[in-house]
This record gives C-alpha cells, structure tokens and sequence, in this order.
C-alpha cells in the first residue's frame, strides 16, 4: 500500500478537527470572549507578560510543545504496526490534544495566566495543588533530563547538527529584538529562516565535535552539562528576547520542513514496508494499553497544558486566538507524528535494511526511535526533491535537535516557575530568586540523568526515562482534563466533551503505570519505581478531591431543584 493513504486519512482527519471540531469547541463549549482584557495586557511587564502576534505565539507555542517527542513515539509505536499509531496519532490530536492543550489555555487566560498547578486551587482546592505541583515538578524534571539526552546523542551521532543547531540562538536573538521594534514580521520570517537553512548547510559540509573531553564525562555527557548551563541561561532571559523568537523561527523552519517532507510522500509514493498489524517478538509490552503513553507527544500531552498555561497565556493577545495558538498548536504536532510514522515505515528507508523491516525493528527497544525519522526521511526529500543526501540528513537532524533543545529552554523556565511557587507558598525567600531557583532546578534535573543509567555513558539515565515520562505525561493530561471538566461544570456548560478522553486516557495511564512498576521492580531500577508511584498516588488523591468536588455541584444542584 503506498504511502500516501496514510497522508491523506491523517489530513482529511485533522480538517475536520481544525474546521469542525474546534470552531465548535471555541463557540460552544469554552465561549471566547475577543472583549475580555488577557493577562498579557493586564500584566504587562515586558519579561514574562508579553502581548503577543497570534503567528509568533503559535510558533512560540507549538515548537514548545513539540520538541523530539512526536518523533520518537510514533517511532518506537509502529513496531506493533502503522494502524495502530496512525489511528491515535489522527483521533488522539482531534479529539484528546486538542481540546486539552486549547482548554488549559483558555482556562488559564481566565484566571491571571496561572499554571494549571495553581488553577487546580482555584478550581477544586488547595490539597489539589499541593499535589499537582509534585506531578507537574517531576514531568518538567523527566521531560528536561530525556530530552538532555536525546540532543547529546542527536550530536554526536550527526556532527553536522552541531553549527546550525548553536548558530540559531543568534538568530533568534536578531529576530527577537526586530520583532519588538516592530519591523515587518514576514520580511524578518523569510530571513531568518534562509539563514538557518545557509546554516545548515554549512553543517553538512563542515561537521564538528568537541574539541576534548571537557568535564571527563565522554562526549554525550559533556554535551549534556553545556545543554543545561545554556538552558539555564534561557530561561532566566525575558521571553520576548530568546524563547518566543528562538520557538518561532524553529516553527517557521518546522512548517518548510514539513512542506518538504509532505511533497516528497507526494512525489515519491512510497510504499509502506511495515506491517499493517505487526506479529511481535516474545517479552513485547502489550498494545494496551502501553501504545497509548508511548505516543504521549503527537496524540495527547499533559506537558502541553503546562506550557499552554505557564508561558503561552501570559502572551495571549486577544481570547479568541487561543483555539489558534492551543489546538492548531495540537493538530501541528500531530502533523509531525503522521510524517515521521510515514518516514519510518516507508519502503525507501526499509530497503537499506538488509533483512528489510524485521532487521530495522528486531524488537520494541531495538527500533531506531529518531534516527528512524531522520534516515527515513532524509531518503524522502533526496529522491523527492533531488537534494543531497547529506544536507537532507543534517535538515532533519537539526530539526530534531532544534525542537528538543526548544522544549528543554520552555521546560526549565517552567521548573524554575514551580520551584518559585514553592517559595511563595511555603514562605522559603531563596527559591524566590531566579538564579538559585534556576540552579535548583538545573541540579534536580542532572541528579536525574546522571543518577539513572543504562550503562553505556555517563548521562545516559535519558534512555530509560520514556516509559516513565510517557505515563507521567498521560496522568498528568488526564489531571488537566479533570481540572478543566469541574471549571465548565461550575460555569453550568458540558462537560462531556473532556470527560470521555480524560476517562480513557486515565484508565491506559494507570494501567501503563502499573505495567512499567512491576517491571522497574524485576530490573531494580528504584529510582523510576518511586517516581511512577508518586505520581500514581497524587493521580489518585486528586481524582477523589475532585470527585468530591463534582458532587457537591451536584447536591446543590438537586437542592435547587428542590427548592423551586
């Protein structure tokens, strides 16, 4: 079957989402206000609260959210087989991301631009917070040490993502201070995104390493101590000078590479070598519900609702571009897991494999994750397009290490932002201070990826996070969708649009959860057993303060109607 079946199912389904589905959301359920004063006015401060071009918080937003993560997913998911992937990827972005990521931030511009951590306070009470903040805290911790380790690899493995990936941050820089001086934002978009293709180029001829063994922790270990002492930079420098720019210039990039990648399916029509349904080796995790937190990133993201409601809506310009920014942002990203499942299950890229598909995805660990996608598609645009294999390969290695990198900048300034909410509720004045709260944060995030190994190299411990963040990262979507469920209940509208993905996807969750607790156990990795029952155990504490909450709504309901 040719490739392009499985374009068009995806497309014809995100249509849908974006003409249908969302405007129906937007007018019926959430109720966007374009009158209502955003906190982005309201709290103007030139640092964090920042009114914001719908395009380049969209930008902003959606490289945030997408980082390495839908790549790497839908890579490791096709083993089962490209049916099942295709199918979450397409109705897990229409129907579970985008209302989620949407939802967090309308509800967010609704109430000061606070994190969903403390929205939950608002919204159910302040146990819930308390608790909610120790899931969100250990998602940013996972998602930052992974994501630490990805780009470590990412270079090494292809030096020539080394100049394009650190020649961006100057980039971003230029465009940053252009865009706040109001120059023409289409003129300063085609500029920045030639040179960062020049850049590229000049990495796929010109390909680099560090110079020696920097910290005596290895070549990916460096990279992982220089990734953090820059993120932590980033995050403490206002949002309009390096974040919202470096976000929007990768996004900008991410949408020519998507083009690219698109045409060339359309080109080439290659045929899918993976198996529609795949007869999986012995000792491979089950389909369910394990599927379902492996593609997080792509079909449906608790990480989105803490950028949606800790950076993006303190940018929101006018109320009615959040269904721009928040599910558009969504459908994006699920852009990006169809193509990389078609990249990774093509024929084109099958075929170097010796033994076809079975020698490219012997087992469930053995798939090539992004360097998948990065092969893959790579031999997509050179026989699409008739570029170079070369500079194709470093487009795509650049793009997985730009997003990650994009993602590891939003995720520690939210870190940081949990850590300071610490200090002020908790009365402790030093993690108010952003250069020990950033440390603070840097530090818990090393102790994670240099603490938790998988035996090949110092800072490896990102290896073995996925499962782990995967089920994270789904508890903590359905924590959101509950949090966002008793907001429209209390504002008397339905619900039932959120309740059902927040039910599903919190019984796949737990189920994953317990899964990967048990195998943790048998493997000794003691580390990751405590994270996943913390998280467990707070998912279940707020589900009943919740629960408690929704029938107290309902008695006074009933006692209304008595009354009457």
């Amino acid at each position: 079957m040719s490739s392009i079946f499985i374009v068009i199912f995806g497309l014809i389904g995100f249509s849908f989402g974006w003409f249908v589905y969302s405007k129906f959301i937007a007018e019926k359920i959430y109720q966007l206000d374009p009158n209502y004063e955003t906190p982005a006015h309201r709290f103007e401060d030139g640092v964090d609260y920042v009114p914001t071009n719908k395009f380049v918080l969209w930008g902003s937003h959606f490289t945030a959210v997408a980082g390495a993560a839908p790549i790497v997913g839908p890579a490791i998911a096709v083993y089962w087989g490209w049916a099942p992937a295709l199918l979450w990827v397409t109705f897990g972005s229409i129907f579970f991301a985008g209302v989620h990521d949407f939802g967090a931030l309308w509800a967010s511009n609704r109430h000061d631009a606070k994190s969903i951590g403390a929205l939950s306070e608002t919204i159910i009470g302040t146990r819930v917070r308390s608790v909610m903040m120790i899931i969100i805290f250990l998602l940013l911790v996972l998602v930052n040490a992974m994501f630490a380790t990805i780009i470590g690899d990412e270079m090494v493995i292809y030096p020539e993502s080394v100049f394009p990936a650190w020649a961006a941050i100057p980039v971003a820089i230029a465009v940053g201070v252009l865009i706040r001086k109001k120059f023409n934002l289409l003129l300063i978009s085609i500029i920045g995104v030639g040179i960062l293709y020049f850049t590229i180029y000049i990495g796929s001829i010109m390909p680099l390493a560090l110079p020696g063994d920097i910290f005596g922790l290895g070549e990916r270990g460096n990279w992982i101590i220089l990734l953090y002492v820059y993120a932590g930079i980033a995050s403490m420098l206002p949002v309009w000078l390096l974040l919202q720019p470096r976000d929007y210039i990768n996004g900008a990039q991410l949408v020519v590479g998507l083009i690219v990648l698109y045409s060339a399916v359309l080109f080439t029509m290659p045929d899918v070598a993976a198996p529609m349904f795949n007869d999986v080796a012995e000792g491979t995790p089950p389909i369910w519900p394990i599927l379902f937190v492996t593609i997080a990133c792509g079909a449906l993201s608790g990480f989105h609702g803490i950028v949606s409601s800790g950076t993006s809506a303190k940018q929101l310009n006018n109320e009615k571009d959040a269904r721009f920014v928040g599910y558009l942002g969504a459908l994006g990203e699920g852009s990006l897991a169809l193509i990389t499942i078609v990249a990774v299950t093509g024929s084109l890229y099958a075929a170097t494999a010796a033994g076809g598909w079975d020698e490219l995805y012997p087992n469930f660990t053995g798939g090539p994750s992004a360097g998948g996608f990065i092969s893959g598609g790579a031999l997509l645009i050179s026989n699409g397009w008739g570029i170079s294999l070369a500079f194709a390969q470093t487009m795509l290695a650049v793009m997985v290490v730009l997003f990650a990198g994009t993602t590891m900048d939003a995720g520690l300034r939210l870190t940081r932002y949990i850590i300071q909410e610490w200090g002020n509720i908790y009365g402790i004045n030093p993690l108010k201070n952003n250069y020990i709260s950033t440390m603070v944060a840097v530090g818990a995030c090393l102790l994670l990826a240099f603490g938790v190994s998988n035996g090949n190299y110092p800072g490896d411990g990102g290896t073995l996070i996925w499962p782990v963040f995967g089920a994270t990262n789904q508890i903590l979507a359905g924590m959101t969708l509950i949090i966002l469920s008793v907001y429209l209940l209390k504002l008397g509208r339905p619900a039932r649009y959120l309740i059902a993905p927040m039910i599903f996807i919190l019984l796949m969750a737990i189920w994953a959860s317990v899964w990967y607790i048990m195998d943790y156990i048998s493997k000794g990795q003691w580390i990751l057993v405590l994270i996943q029952v913390a998280v467990m155990v707070s998912a279940l504490f707020i589900i009943l303060e919740s629960w408690g909450v929704v029938s107290k709504l309902k008695a006074e309901d009933k006692a209304v109607v008595s009354s009457d």
